[in-house]
Protein backbone atom coordinates (compact mmCIF):
# COMPACT_ATOMS: atom_id res chain seq x y z
CA UNK A 1 0.00 0.00 0.00
CA UNK A 2 2.86 2.34 0.72
CA UNK A 3 4.25 1.71 -2.72
CA UNK A 4 0.96 2.59 -4.41
CA UNK A 5 0.64 5.78 -2.36
CA UNK A 6 4.21 6.79 -3.25
CA UNK A 7 3.61 6.00 -6.88
CA UNK A 8 0.45 8.12 -6.88
CA UNK A 9 2.19 11.04 -5.17
CA UNK A 10 5.13 10.88 -7.57
CA UNK A 11 2.73 10.79 -10.51
CA UNK A 12 0.87 13.86 -9.21
CA UNK A 13 4.16 15.66 -8.61
CA UNK A 14 5.43 14.97 -12.16
CA UNK A 15 2.14 16.00 -13.75
CA UNK A 16 2.07 19.18 -11.68
CA UNK A 17 5.57 20.14 -12.73
CA UNK A 18 4.97 19.32 -16.39
CA UNK A 19 1.64 21.16 -16.54
CA UNK A 20 3.21 24.50 -15.60
CA UNK A 21 4.16 26.76 -18.48
CA UNK A 22 7.55 28.31 -18.39
CA UNK A 23 8.05 32.04 -18.43
CA UNK A 24 9.70 32.02 -21.87
CA UNK A 25 6.87 30.17 -23.56
CA UNK A 26 4.41 32.71 -22.15
CA UNK A 27 6.53 35.56 -23.52
CA UNK A 28 6.82 33.93 -26.97
CA UNK A 29 3.08 33.39 -27.19
CA UNK A 30 2.42 36.96 -26.08
CA UNK A 31 4.90 38.35 -28.66
CA UNK A 32 3.39 36.34 -31.53
CA UNK A 33 -0.15 37.43 -30.69
CA UNK A 34 0.95 41.08 -30.45
CA UNK A 35 2.74 40.84 -33.79
CA UNK A 36 -0.30 39.27 -35.43
CA UNK A 37 -2.51 42.07 -34.09
CA UNK A 38 -0.09 44.74 -35.39
CA UNK A 39 0.01 43.11 -38.82
CA UNK A 40 -3.76 42.93 -38.89
CA UNK A 41 -4.09 46.62 -37.97
CA UNK A 42 -1.51 47.61 -40.62
CA UNK A 43 -3.37 45.59 -43.27
CA UNK A 44 -6.64 47.27 -42.28
CA UNK A 45 -5.02 50.73 -42.57
CA UNK A 46 -3.68 49.90 -46.03
CA UNK A 47 -7.06 48.62 -47.13
CA UNK A 48 -8.76 51.78 -45.87
CA UNK A 49 -6.23 53.94 -47.74
CA UNK A 50 -6.76 52.02 -50.98
CA UNK A 51 -10.55 52.20 -50.58
CA UNK A 52 -10.30 55.94 -49.99
CA UNK A 53 -8.18 56.43 -53.13
CA UNK A 54 -10.64 54.40 -55.20
CA UNK A 55 -13.57 56.38 -53.83
CA UNK A 56 -11.80 59.68 -54.58
CA UNK A 57 -11.00 58.58 -58.13
CA UNK A 58 -14.62 57.56 -58.66
CA UNK A 59 -15.86 60.89 -57.31
CA UNK A 60 -13.50 62.77 -59.65
CA UNK A 61 -14.66 60.73 -62.64
CA UNK A 62 -18.32 61.26 -61.73
CA UNK A 63 -17.68 64.97 -61.35
CA UNK A 64 -16.02 65.16 -64.79
CA UNK A 65 -18.89 63.24 -66.39
CA UNK A 66 -21.41 65.52 -64.70
CA UNK A 67 -19.56 68.62 -65.95
CA UNK A 68 -19.48 67.23 -69.47
CA UNK A 69 -23.24 66.53 -69.34
CA UNK A 70 -23.83 70.10 -68.15
CA UNK A 71 -21.77 71.42 -71.07
CA UNK A 72 -23.83 69.32 -73.46
CA UNK A 73 -27.09 70.59 -72.01
CA UNK A 74 -25.85 74.20 -72.22
CA UNK A 75 -24.86 73.71 -75.85
CA UNK A 76 -28.28 72.20 -76.61
CA UNK A 77 -30.05 75.12 -74.94
CA UNK A 78 -27.99 77.63 -76.92
CA UNK A 79 -28.70 75.89 -80.20
CA UNK A 80 -32.39 75.59 -79.39
CA UNK A 81 -32.47 79.32 -78.71
CA UNK A 82 -30.67 80.05 -81.98
CA UNK A 83 -33.03 77.76 -83.87
CA UNK A 84 -36.11 79.35 -82.33
CA UNK A 85 -34.81 82.85 -83.15
CA UNK A 86 -34.05 81.77 -86.69
CA UNK A 87 -37.54 80.27 -87.06
CA UNK A 88 -39.12 83.51 -85.85
CA UNK A 89 -37.05 85.43 -88.38
CA UNK A 90 -38.03 82.98 -91.10
CA UNK A 91 -41.72 83.59 -90.50
CA UNK A 92 -41.34 87.33 -90.81
CA UNK A 93 -38.95 87.43 -93.81
CA UNK A 94 -39.39 86.81 -97.49
CA UNK A 95 -38.43 83.65 -99.38
CA UNK A 96 -34.74 84.51 -99.89
CA UNK A 97 -34.43 85.58 -96.31
CA UNK A 98 -36.11 82.33 -95.29
CA UNK A 99 -33.34 80.43 -97.06
CA UNK A 100 -30.73 82.44 -95.22
CA UNK A 101 -32.49 81.80 -91.93
CA UNK A 102 -32.63 78.09 -92.65
CA UNK A 103 -28.92 78.09 -93.38
CA UNK A 104 -28.23 79.87 -90.09
CA UNK A 105 -30.39 77.35 -88.23
CA UNK A 106 -28.54 74.54 -89.98
CA UNK A 107 -25.24 76.10 -89.01
CA UNK A 108 -26.42 76.49 -85.43
CA UNK A 109 -27.49 72.85 -85.33
CA UNK A 110 -24.17 71.81 -86.80
CA UNK A 111 -22.31 73.80 -84.16
CA UNK A 112 -24.46 72.22 -81.46
CA UNK A 113 -23.81 68.74 -82.82
CA UNK A 114 -20.08 69.46 -82.94
CA UNK A 115 -20.10 70.75 -79.38
CA UNK A 116 -22.10 67.74 -78.24
CA UNK A 117 -19.80 65.32 -80.05
CA UNK A 118 -16.76 67.06 -78.60
CA UNK A 119 -18.16 66.87 -75.08
CA UNK A 120 -19.02 63.19 -75.54
CA UNK A 121 -15.56 62.41 -76.86
CA UNK A 122 -14.01 64.27 -73.93
CA UNK A 123 -16.04 62.24 -71.47
CA UNK A 124 -15.09 59.03 -73.23
CA UNK A 125 -11.40 59.96 -73.19
CA UNK A 126 -11.62 60.90 -69.54
CA UNK A 127 -13.28 57.59 -68.76
CA UNK A 128 -10.69 55.63 -70.71
CA UNK A 129 -7.89 57.50 -68.96
CA UNK A 130 -9.15 56.26 -65.63
CA UNK A 131 -9.29 52.69 -66.85
CA UNK A 132 -6.02 50.95 -67.27
CA UNK A 133 -5.46 49.55 -70.68
CA UNK A 134 -2.52 47.53 -71.81
CA UNK A 135 -0.86 49.34 -74.67
CA UNK A 136 2.52 48.86 -76.24
CA UNK A 137 5.06 51.45 -75.26
CA UNK A 138 7.22 53.19 -77.81
CA UNK A 139 10.15 50.95 -76.87
CA UNK A 140 8.09 47.81 -77.54
CA UNK A 141 6.89 49.16 -80.88
CA UNK A 142 10.46 49.98 -81.92
CA UNK A 143 11.55 46.53 -80.87
CA UNK A 144 8.84 45.01 -83.05
CA UNK A 145 10.10 47.02 -86.00
CA UNK A 146 13.72 45.94 -85.54
CA UNK A 147 14.98 43.58 -88.15
CA UNK A 148 16.93 40.67 -86.76
CA UNK A 149 19.36 38.40 -88.56
CA UNK A 150 16.70 35.69 -88.78
CA UNK A 151 14.20 38.04 -90.41
CA UNK A 152 16.79 39.26 -92.94
CA UNK A 153 17.78 35.69 -93.78
CA UNK A 154 14.11 34.73 -94.18
CA UNK A 155 13.53 37.70 -96.51
CA UNK A 156 16.38 36.49 -98.73
CA UNK A 157 14.81 33.01 -98.96
CA UNK A 158 11.40 34.37 -100.02
CA UNK A 159 10.77 34.09 -103.76
CA UNK A 160 7.54 36.12 -103.80
CA UNK A 161 7.11 39.64 -105.19
CA UNK A 162 7.80 42.71 -103.05
CA UNK A 163 4.66 44.86 -103.37
CA UNK A 164 5.10 47.59 -100.77
CA UNK A 165 5.94 48.42 -97.18
CA UNK A 166 4.11 47.95 -93.84
CA UNK A 167 5.44 49.00 -90.43
CA UNK A 168 8.84 49.52 -91.98
CA UNK A 169 8.96 45.99 -93.41
CA UNK A 170 8.82 44.80 -97.00
CA UNK A 171 5.41 43.47 -98.00
CA UNK A 172 5.39 40.35 -100.16
CA UNK A 173 2.55 38.95 -102.25
CA UNK A 174 2.26 35.15 -102.24
CA UNK A 175 1.22 32.84 -105.09
CA UNK A 176 -2.47 33.00 -104.09
CA UNK A 177 -2.48 36.78 -103.59
CA UNK A 178 -1.98 36.89 -99.81
CA UNK A 179 0.07 39.82 -98.54
CA UNK A 180 2.54 39.34 -95.71
CA UNK A 181 5.78 40.60 -94.21
CA UNK A 182 8.61 38.86 -92.39
CA UNK A 183 8.55 39.62 -88.66
CA UNK A 184 11.57 39.85 -86.35
CA UNK A 185 11.47 36.10 -85.71
CA UNK A 186 11.69 35.32 -89.40
CA UNK A 187 8.06 34.18 -89.67
CA UNK A 188 5.46 35.33 -92.17
CA UNK A 189 2.87 37.70 -90.71
CA UNK A 190 -0.13 38.12 -92.97
CA UNK A 191 -1.91 41.44 -93.48
CA UNK A 192 -5.66 41.61 -94.13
Amino acid sequence: MKKIALLGLSLLFTLGSLAQETKTTKEVKKATTEKAEKDKKAAEKKKKAVDKKVADAKKDQDKKVKEAKEEISKAKKETDEKVSKAKKEVKSNSASEKGQAKSTTGKAKAEANKAEAKAKSETKTKATETKTKVKKTEVEEKEDLKETATSKAAEKKVKDKVTGEYKGKKVFTGPRGGKYYINKNGNKTYID
